[in-house]
C-alpha cells in the first residue's frame, strides 16, 4: 500500500499523466499518483467484464470505500485506498466529487449514446473535470481557479475522448453524439476555445498547482488535428509522433506553461 503502487498503476494505464507527474516535484507526485490511480480503477471497471452487474459491483465497492474514508473507519484492503485516503484527508478533498466520478462511469456500463454535445461535455466535466480539479485542489489551488482548471480539463478530456473513439466503436459503443465530420470539427473547435480561455487565465492558478494541469499538454495538438481532419477521430491517427509527444512535455515542464 504505497505511492509506488499507485505510480505503477498510472504508468501502465495512463502514460501521459505518468510522464506529467514524473516531471513534477516529489511532494506533488505523492498527492497526484493516488488520485490518478483511483481514476484508473473506476474508469476500467466497466471494461474488465462483460457482465453489467459485476461492473456495477466494482463501482459500488469504490463507493463503499469512499464512505469508509469519509467515516474515518477501517479501510478496505486495496493498494490505492490507503494512499488515496491520506491525500483526501490531508487536502480536505470533497468526497462528492469523487463519488460523482464513480457515478459517471455507469454510462460506460450502459453504453448509452450521448443525446447531444451538451451531454458529452457534461460527462467530460464529471470525469476529467472533477479529476483535474481534485488534483489541483490537492496541490493548493484556490476555489477562484476552478473555472480555469475545468476549462483546461474539458479540452484535455475531449482530446483523450477523441483518441479513444476507434477503440470505443470497436467495443460496440457510440461515443460521439454526432459522428459527422462537421459535428466533430465543431466539437474540436469548442475544445480549442476552452483551452485558449484556460491558458489566457493561467495566472489565476498558482504555480504549485500547475502539475495538475500539465497532464493536458497534448490537448492542443490533438484538437488541432481533429479540427483540421475530423476523419482522424474515426480512423485513428491523432496521436502524433513520440518525439513530439515527449518534446512537448519537456518544453512545458521547463517553462511551467501548461
Amino acid at each position: 500500500m504505497s505511492i509506488a503502487s499507485c505510480a505503477e498503476i498510472v504508468r501502465r494505464g495512463d502514460p501521459d499523466r505518468f510522464l506529467a507527474v514524473m516531471a513534477a516535484p516529489v511532494a506533488a507526485r505523492e498527492r497526484l499518483f493516488p488520485i490518478y490511480a483511483f481514476n484508473l480503477e473506476i474508469a476500467r471497471a466497466p471494461w474488465v467484464t462483460q457482465e453489467p452487474l459485476i461492473a456495477e459491483m466494482r463501482l459500488q465497492w469504490w463507493r463503499d470505500a469512499l464512505v469508509a474514508i469519509g467515516g474515518g473507519g477501517a479501510l478496505p484492503g486495496h493498494e490505492v485506498v490507503e494512499p488515496l485516503a491520506q491525500v483526501i484527508r490531508a487536502a480536505d478533498l470533497p468526497l462528492p466529487l469523487l463519488q460523482a466520478m464513480i457515478d459517471a462511469r455507469r454510462r460506460d456500463i450502459l453504453a448509452e449514446r450521448f443525446a447531444d454535445a451538451g451531454a458529452l461535455w457534461a460527462h467530460l466535466d464529471a470525469t476529467a473535470g472533477n479529476l483535474t480539479w481534485l488534483a489541483a485542489r490537492a496541490l493548493g489551488a484556490p476555489g477562484a481557479a476552478q473555472d480555469v482548471v475545468r476549462d483546461m480539463a474539458a479540452a484535455d478530456g475531449l482530446a483523450r475522448w477523441f483518441v479513444a473513439v476507434p477503440d470505443l466503436v470497436a467495443r460496440g459503443h457510440d461515443p460521439l453524439p454526432d459522428p459527422g465530420h462537421a459535428a466533430i470539427a465543431d466539437l474540436a473547435r469548442a475544445g480549442q476555445a476552452r483551452l485558449a480561455r484556460a491558458r489566457a487565465a493561467r495566472g489565476r492558478v498558482p504555480a504549485g498547482a500547475g502539475p495538475a494541469l500539465m497532464a493536458g499538454w497534448r490537448a492542443g495538438g490533438i484538437l488541432a488535428r481533429a479540427a483540421n481532419d475530423p476523419g482522424l477521430v474515426l480512423s485513428g491517427g491523432l496521436q502524433g509522433s513520440e518525439f513530439a509527444r515527449r518534446a512537448g512535455l519537456l518544453w512545458r515542464a521547463m517553462t511551467g506553461r501548461w
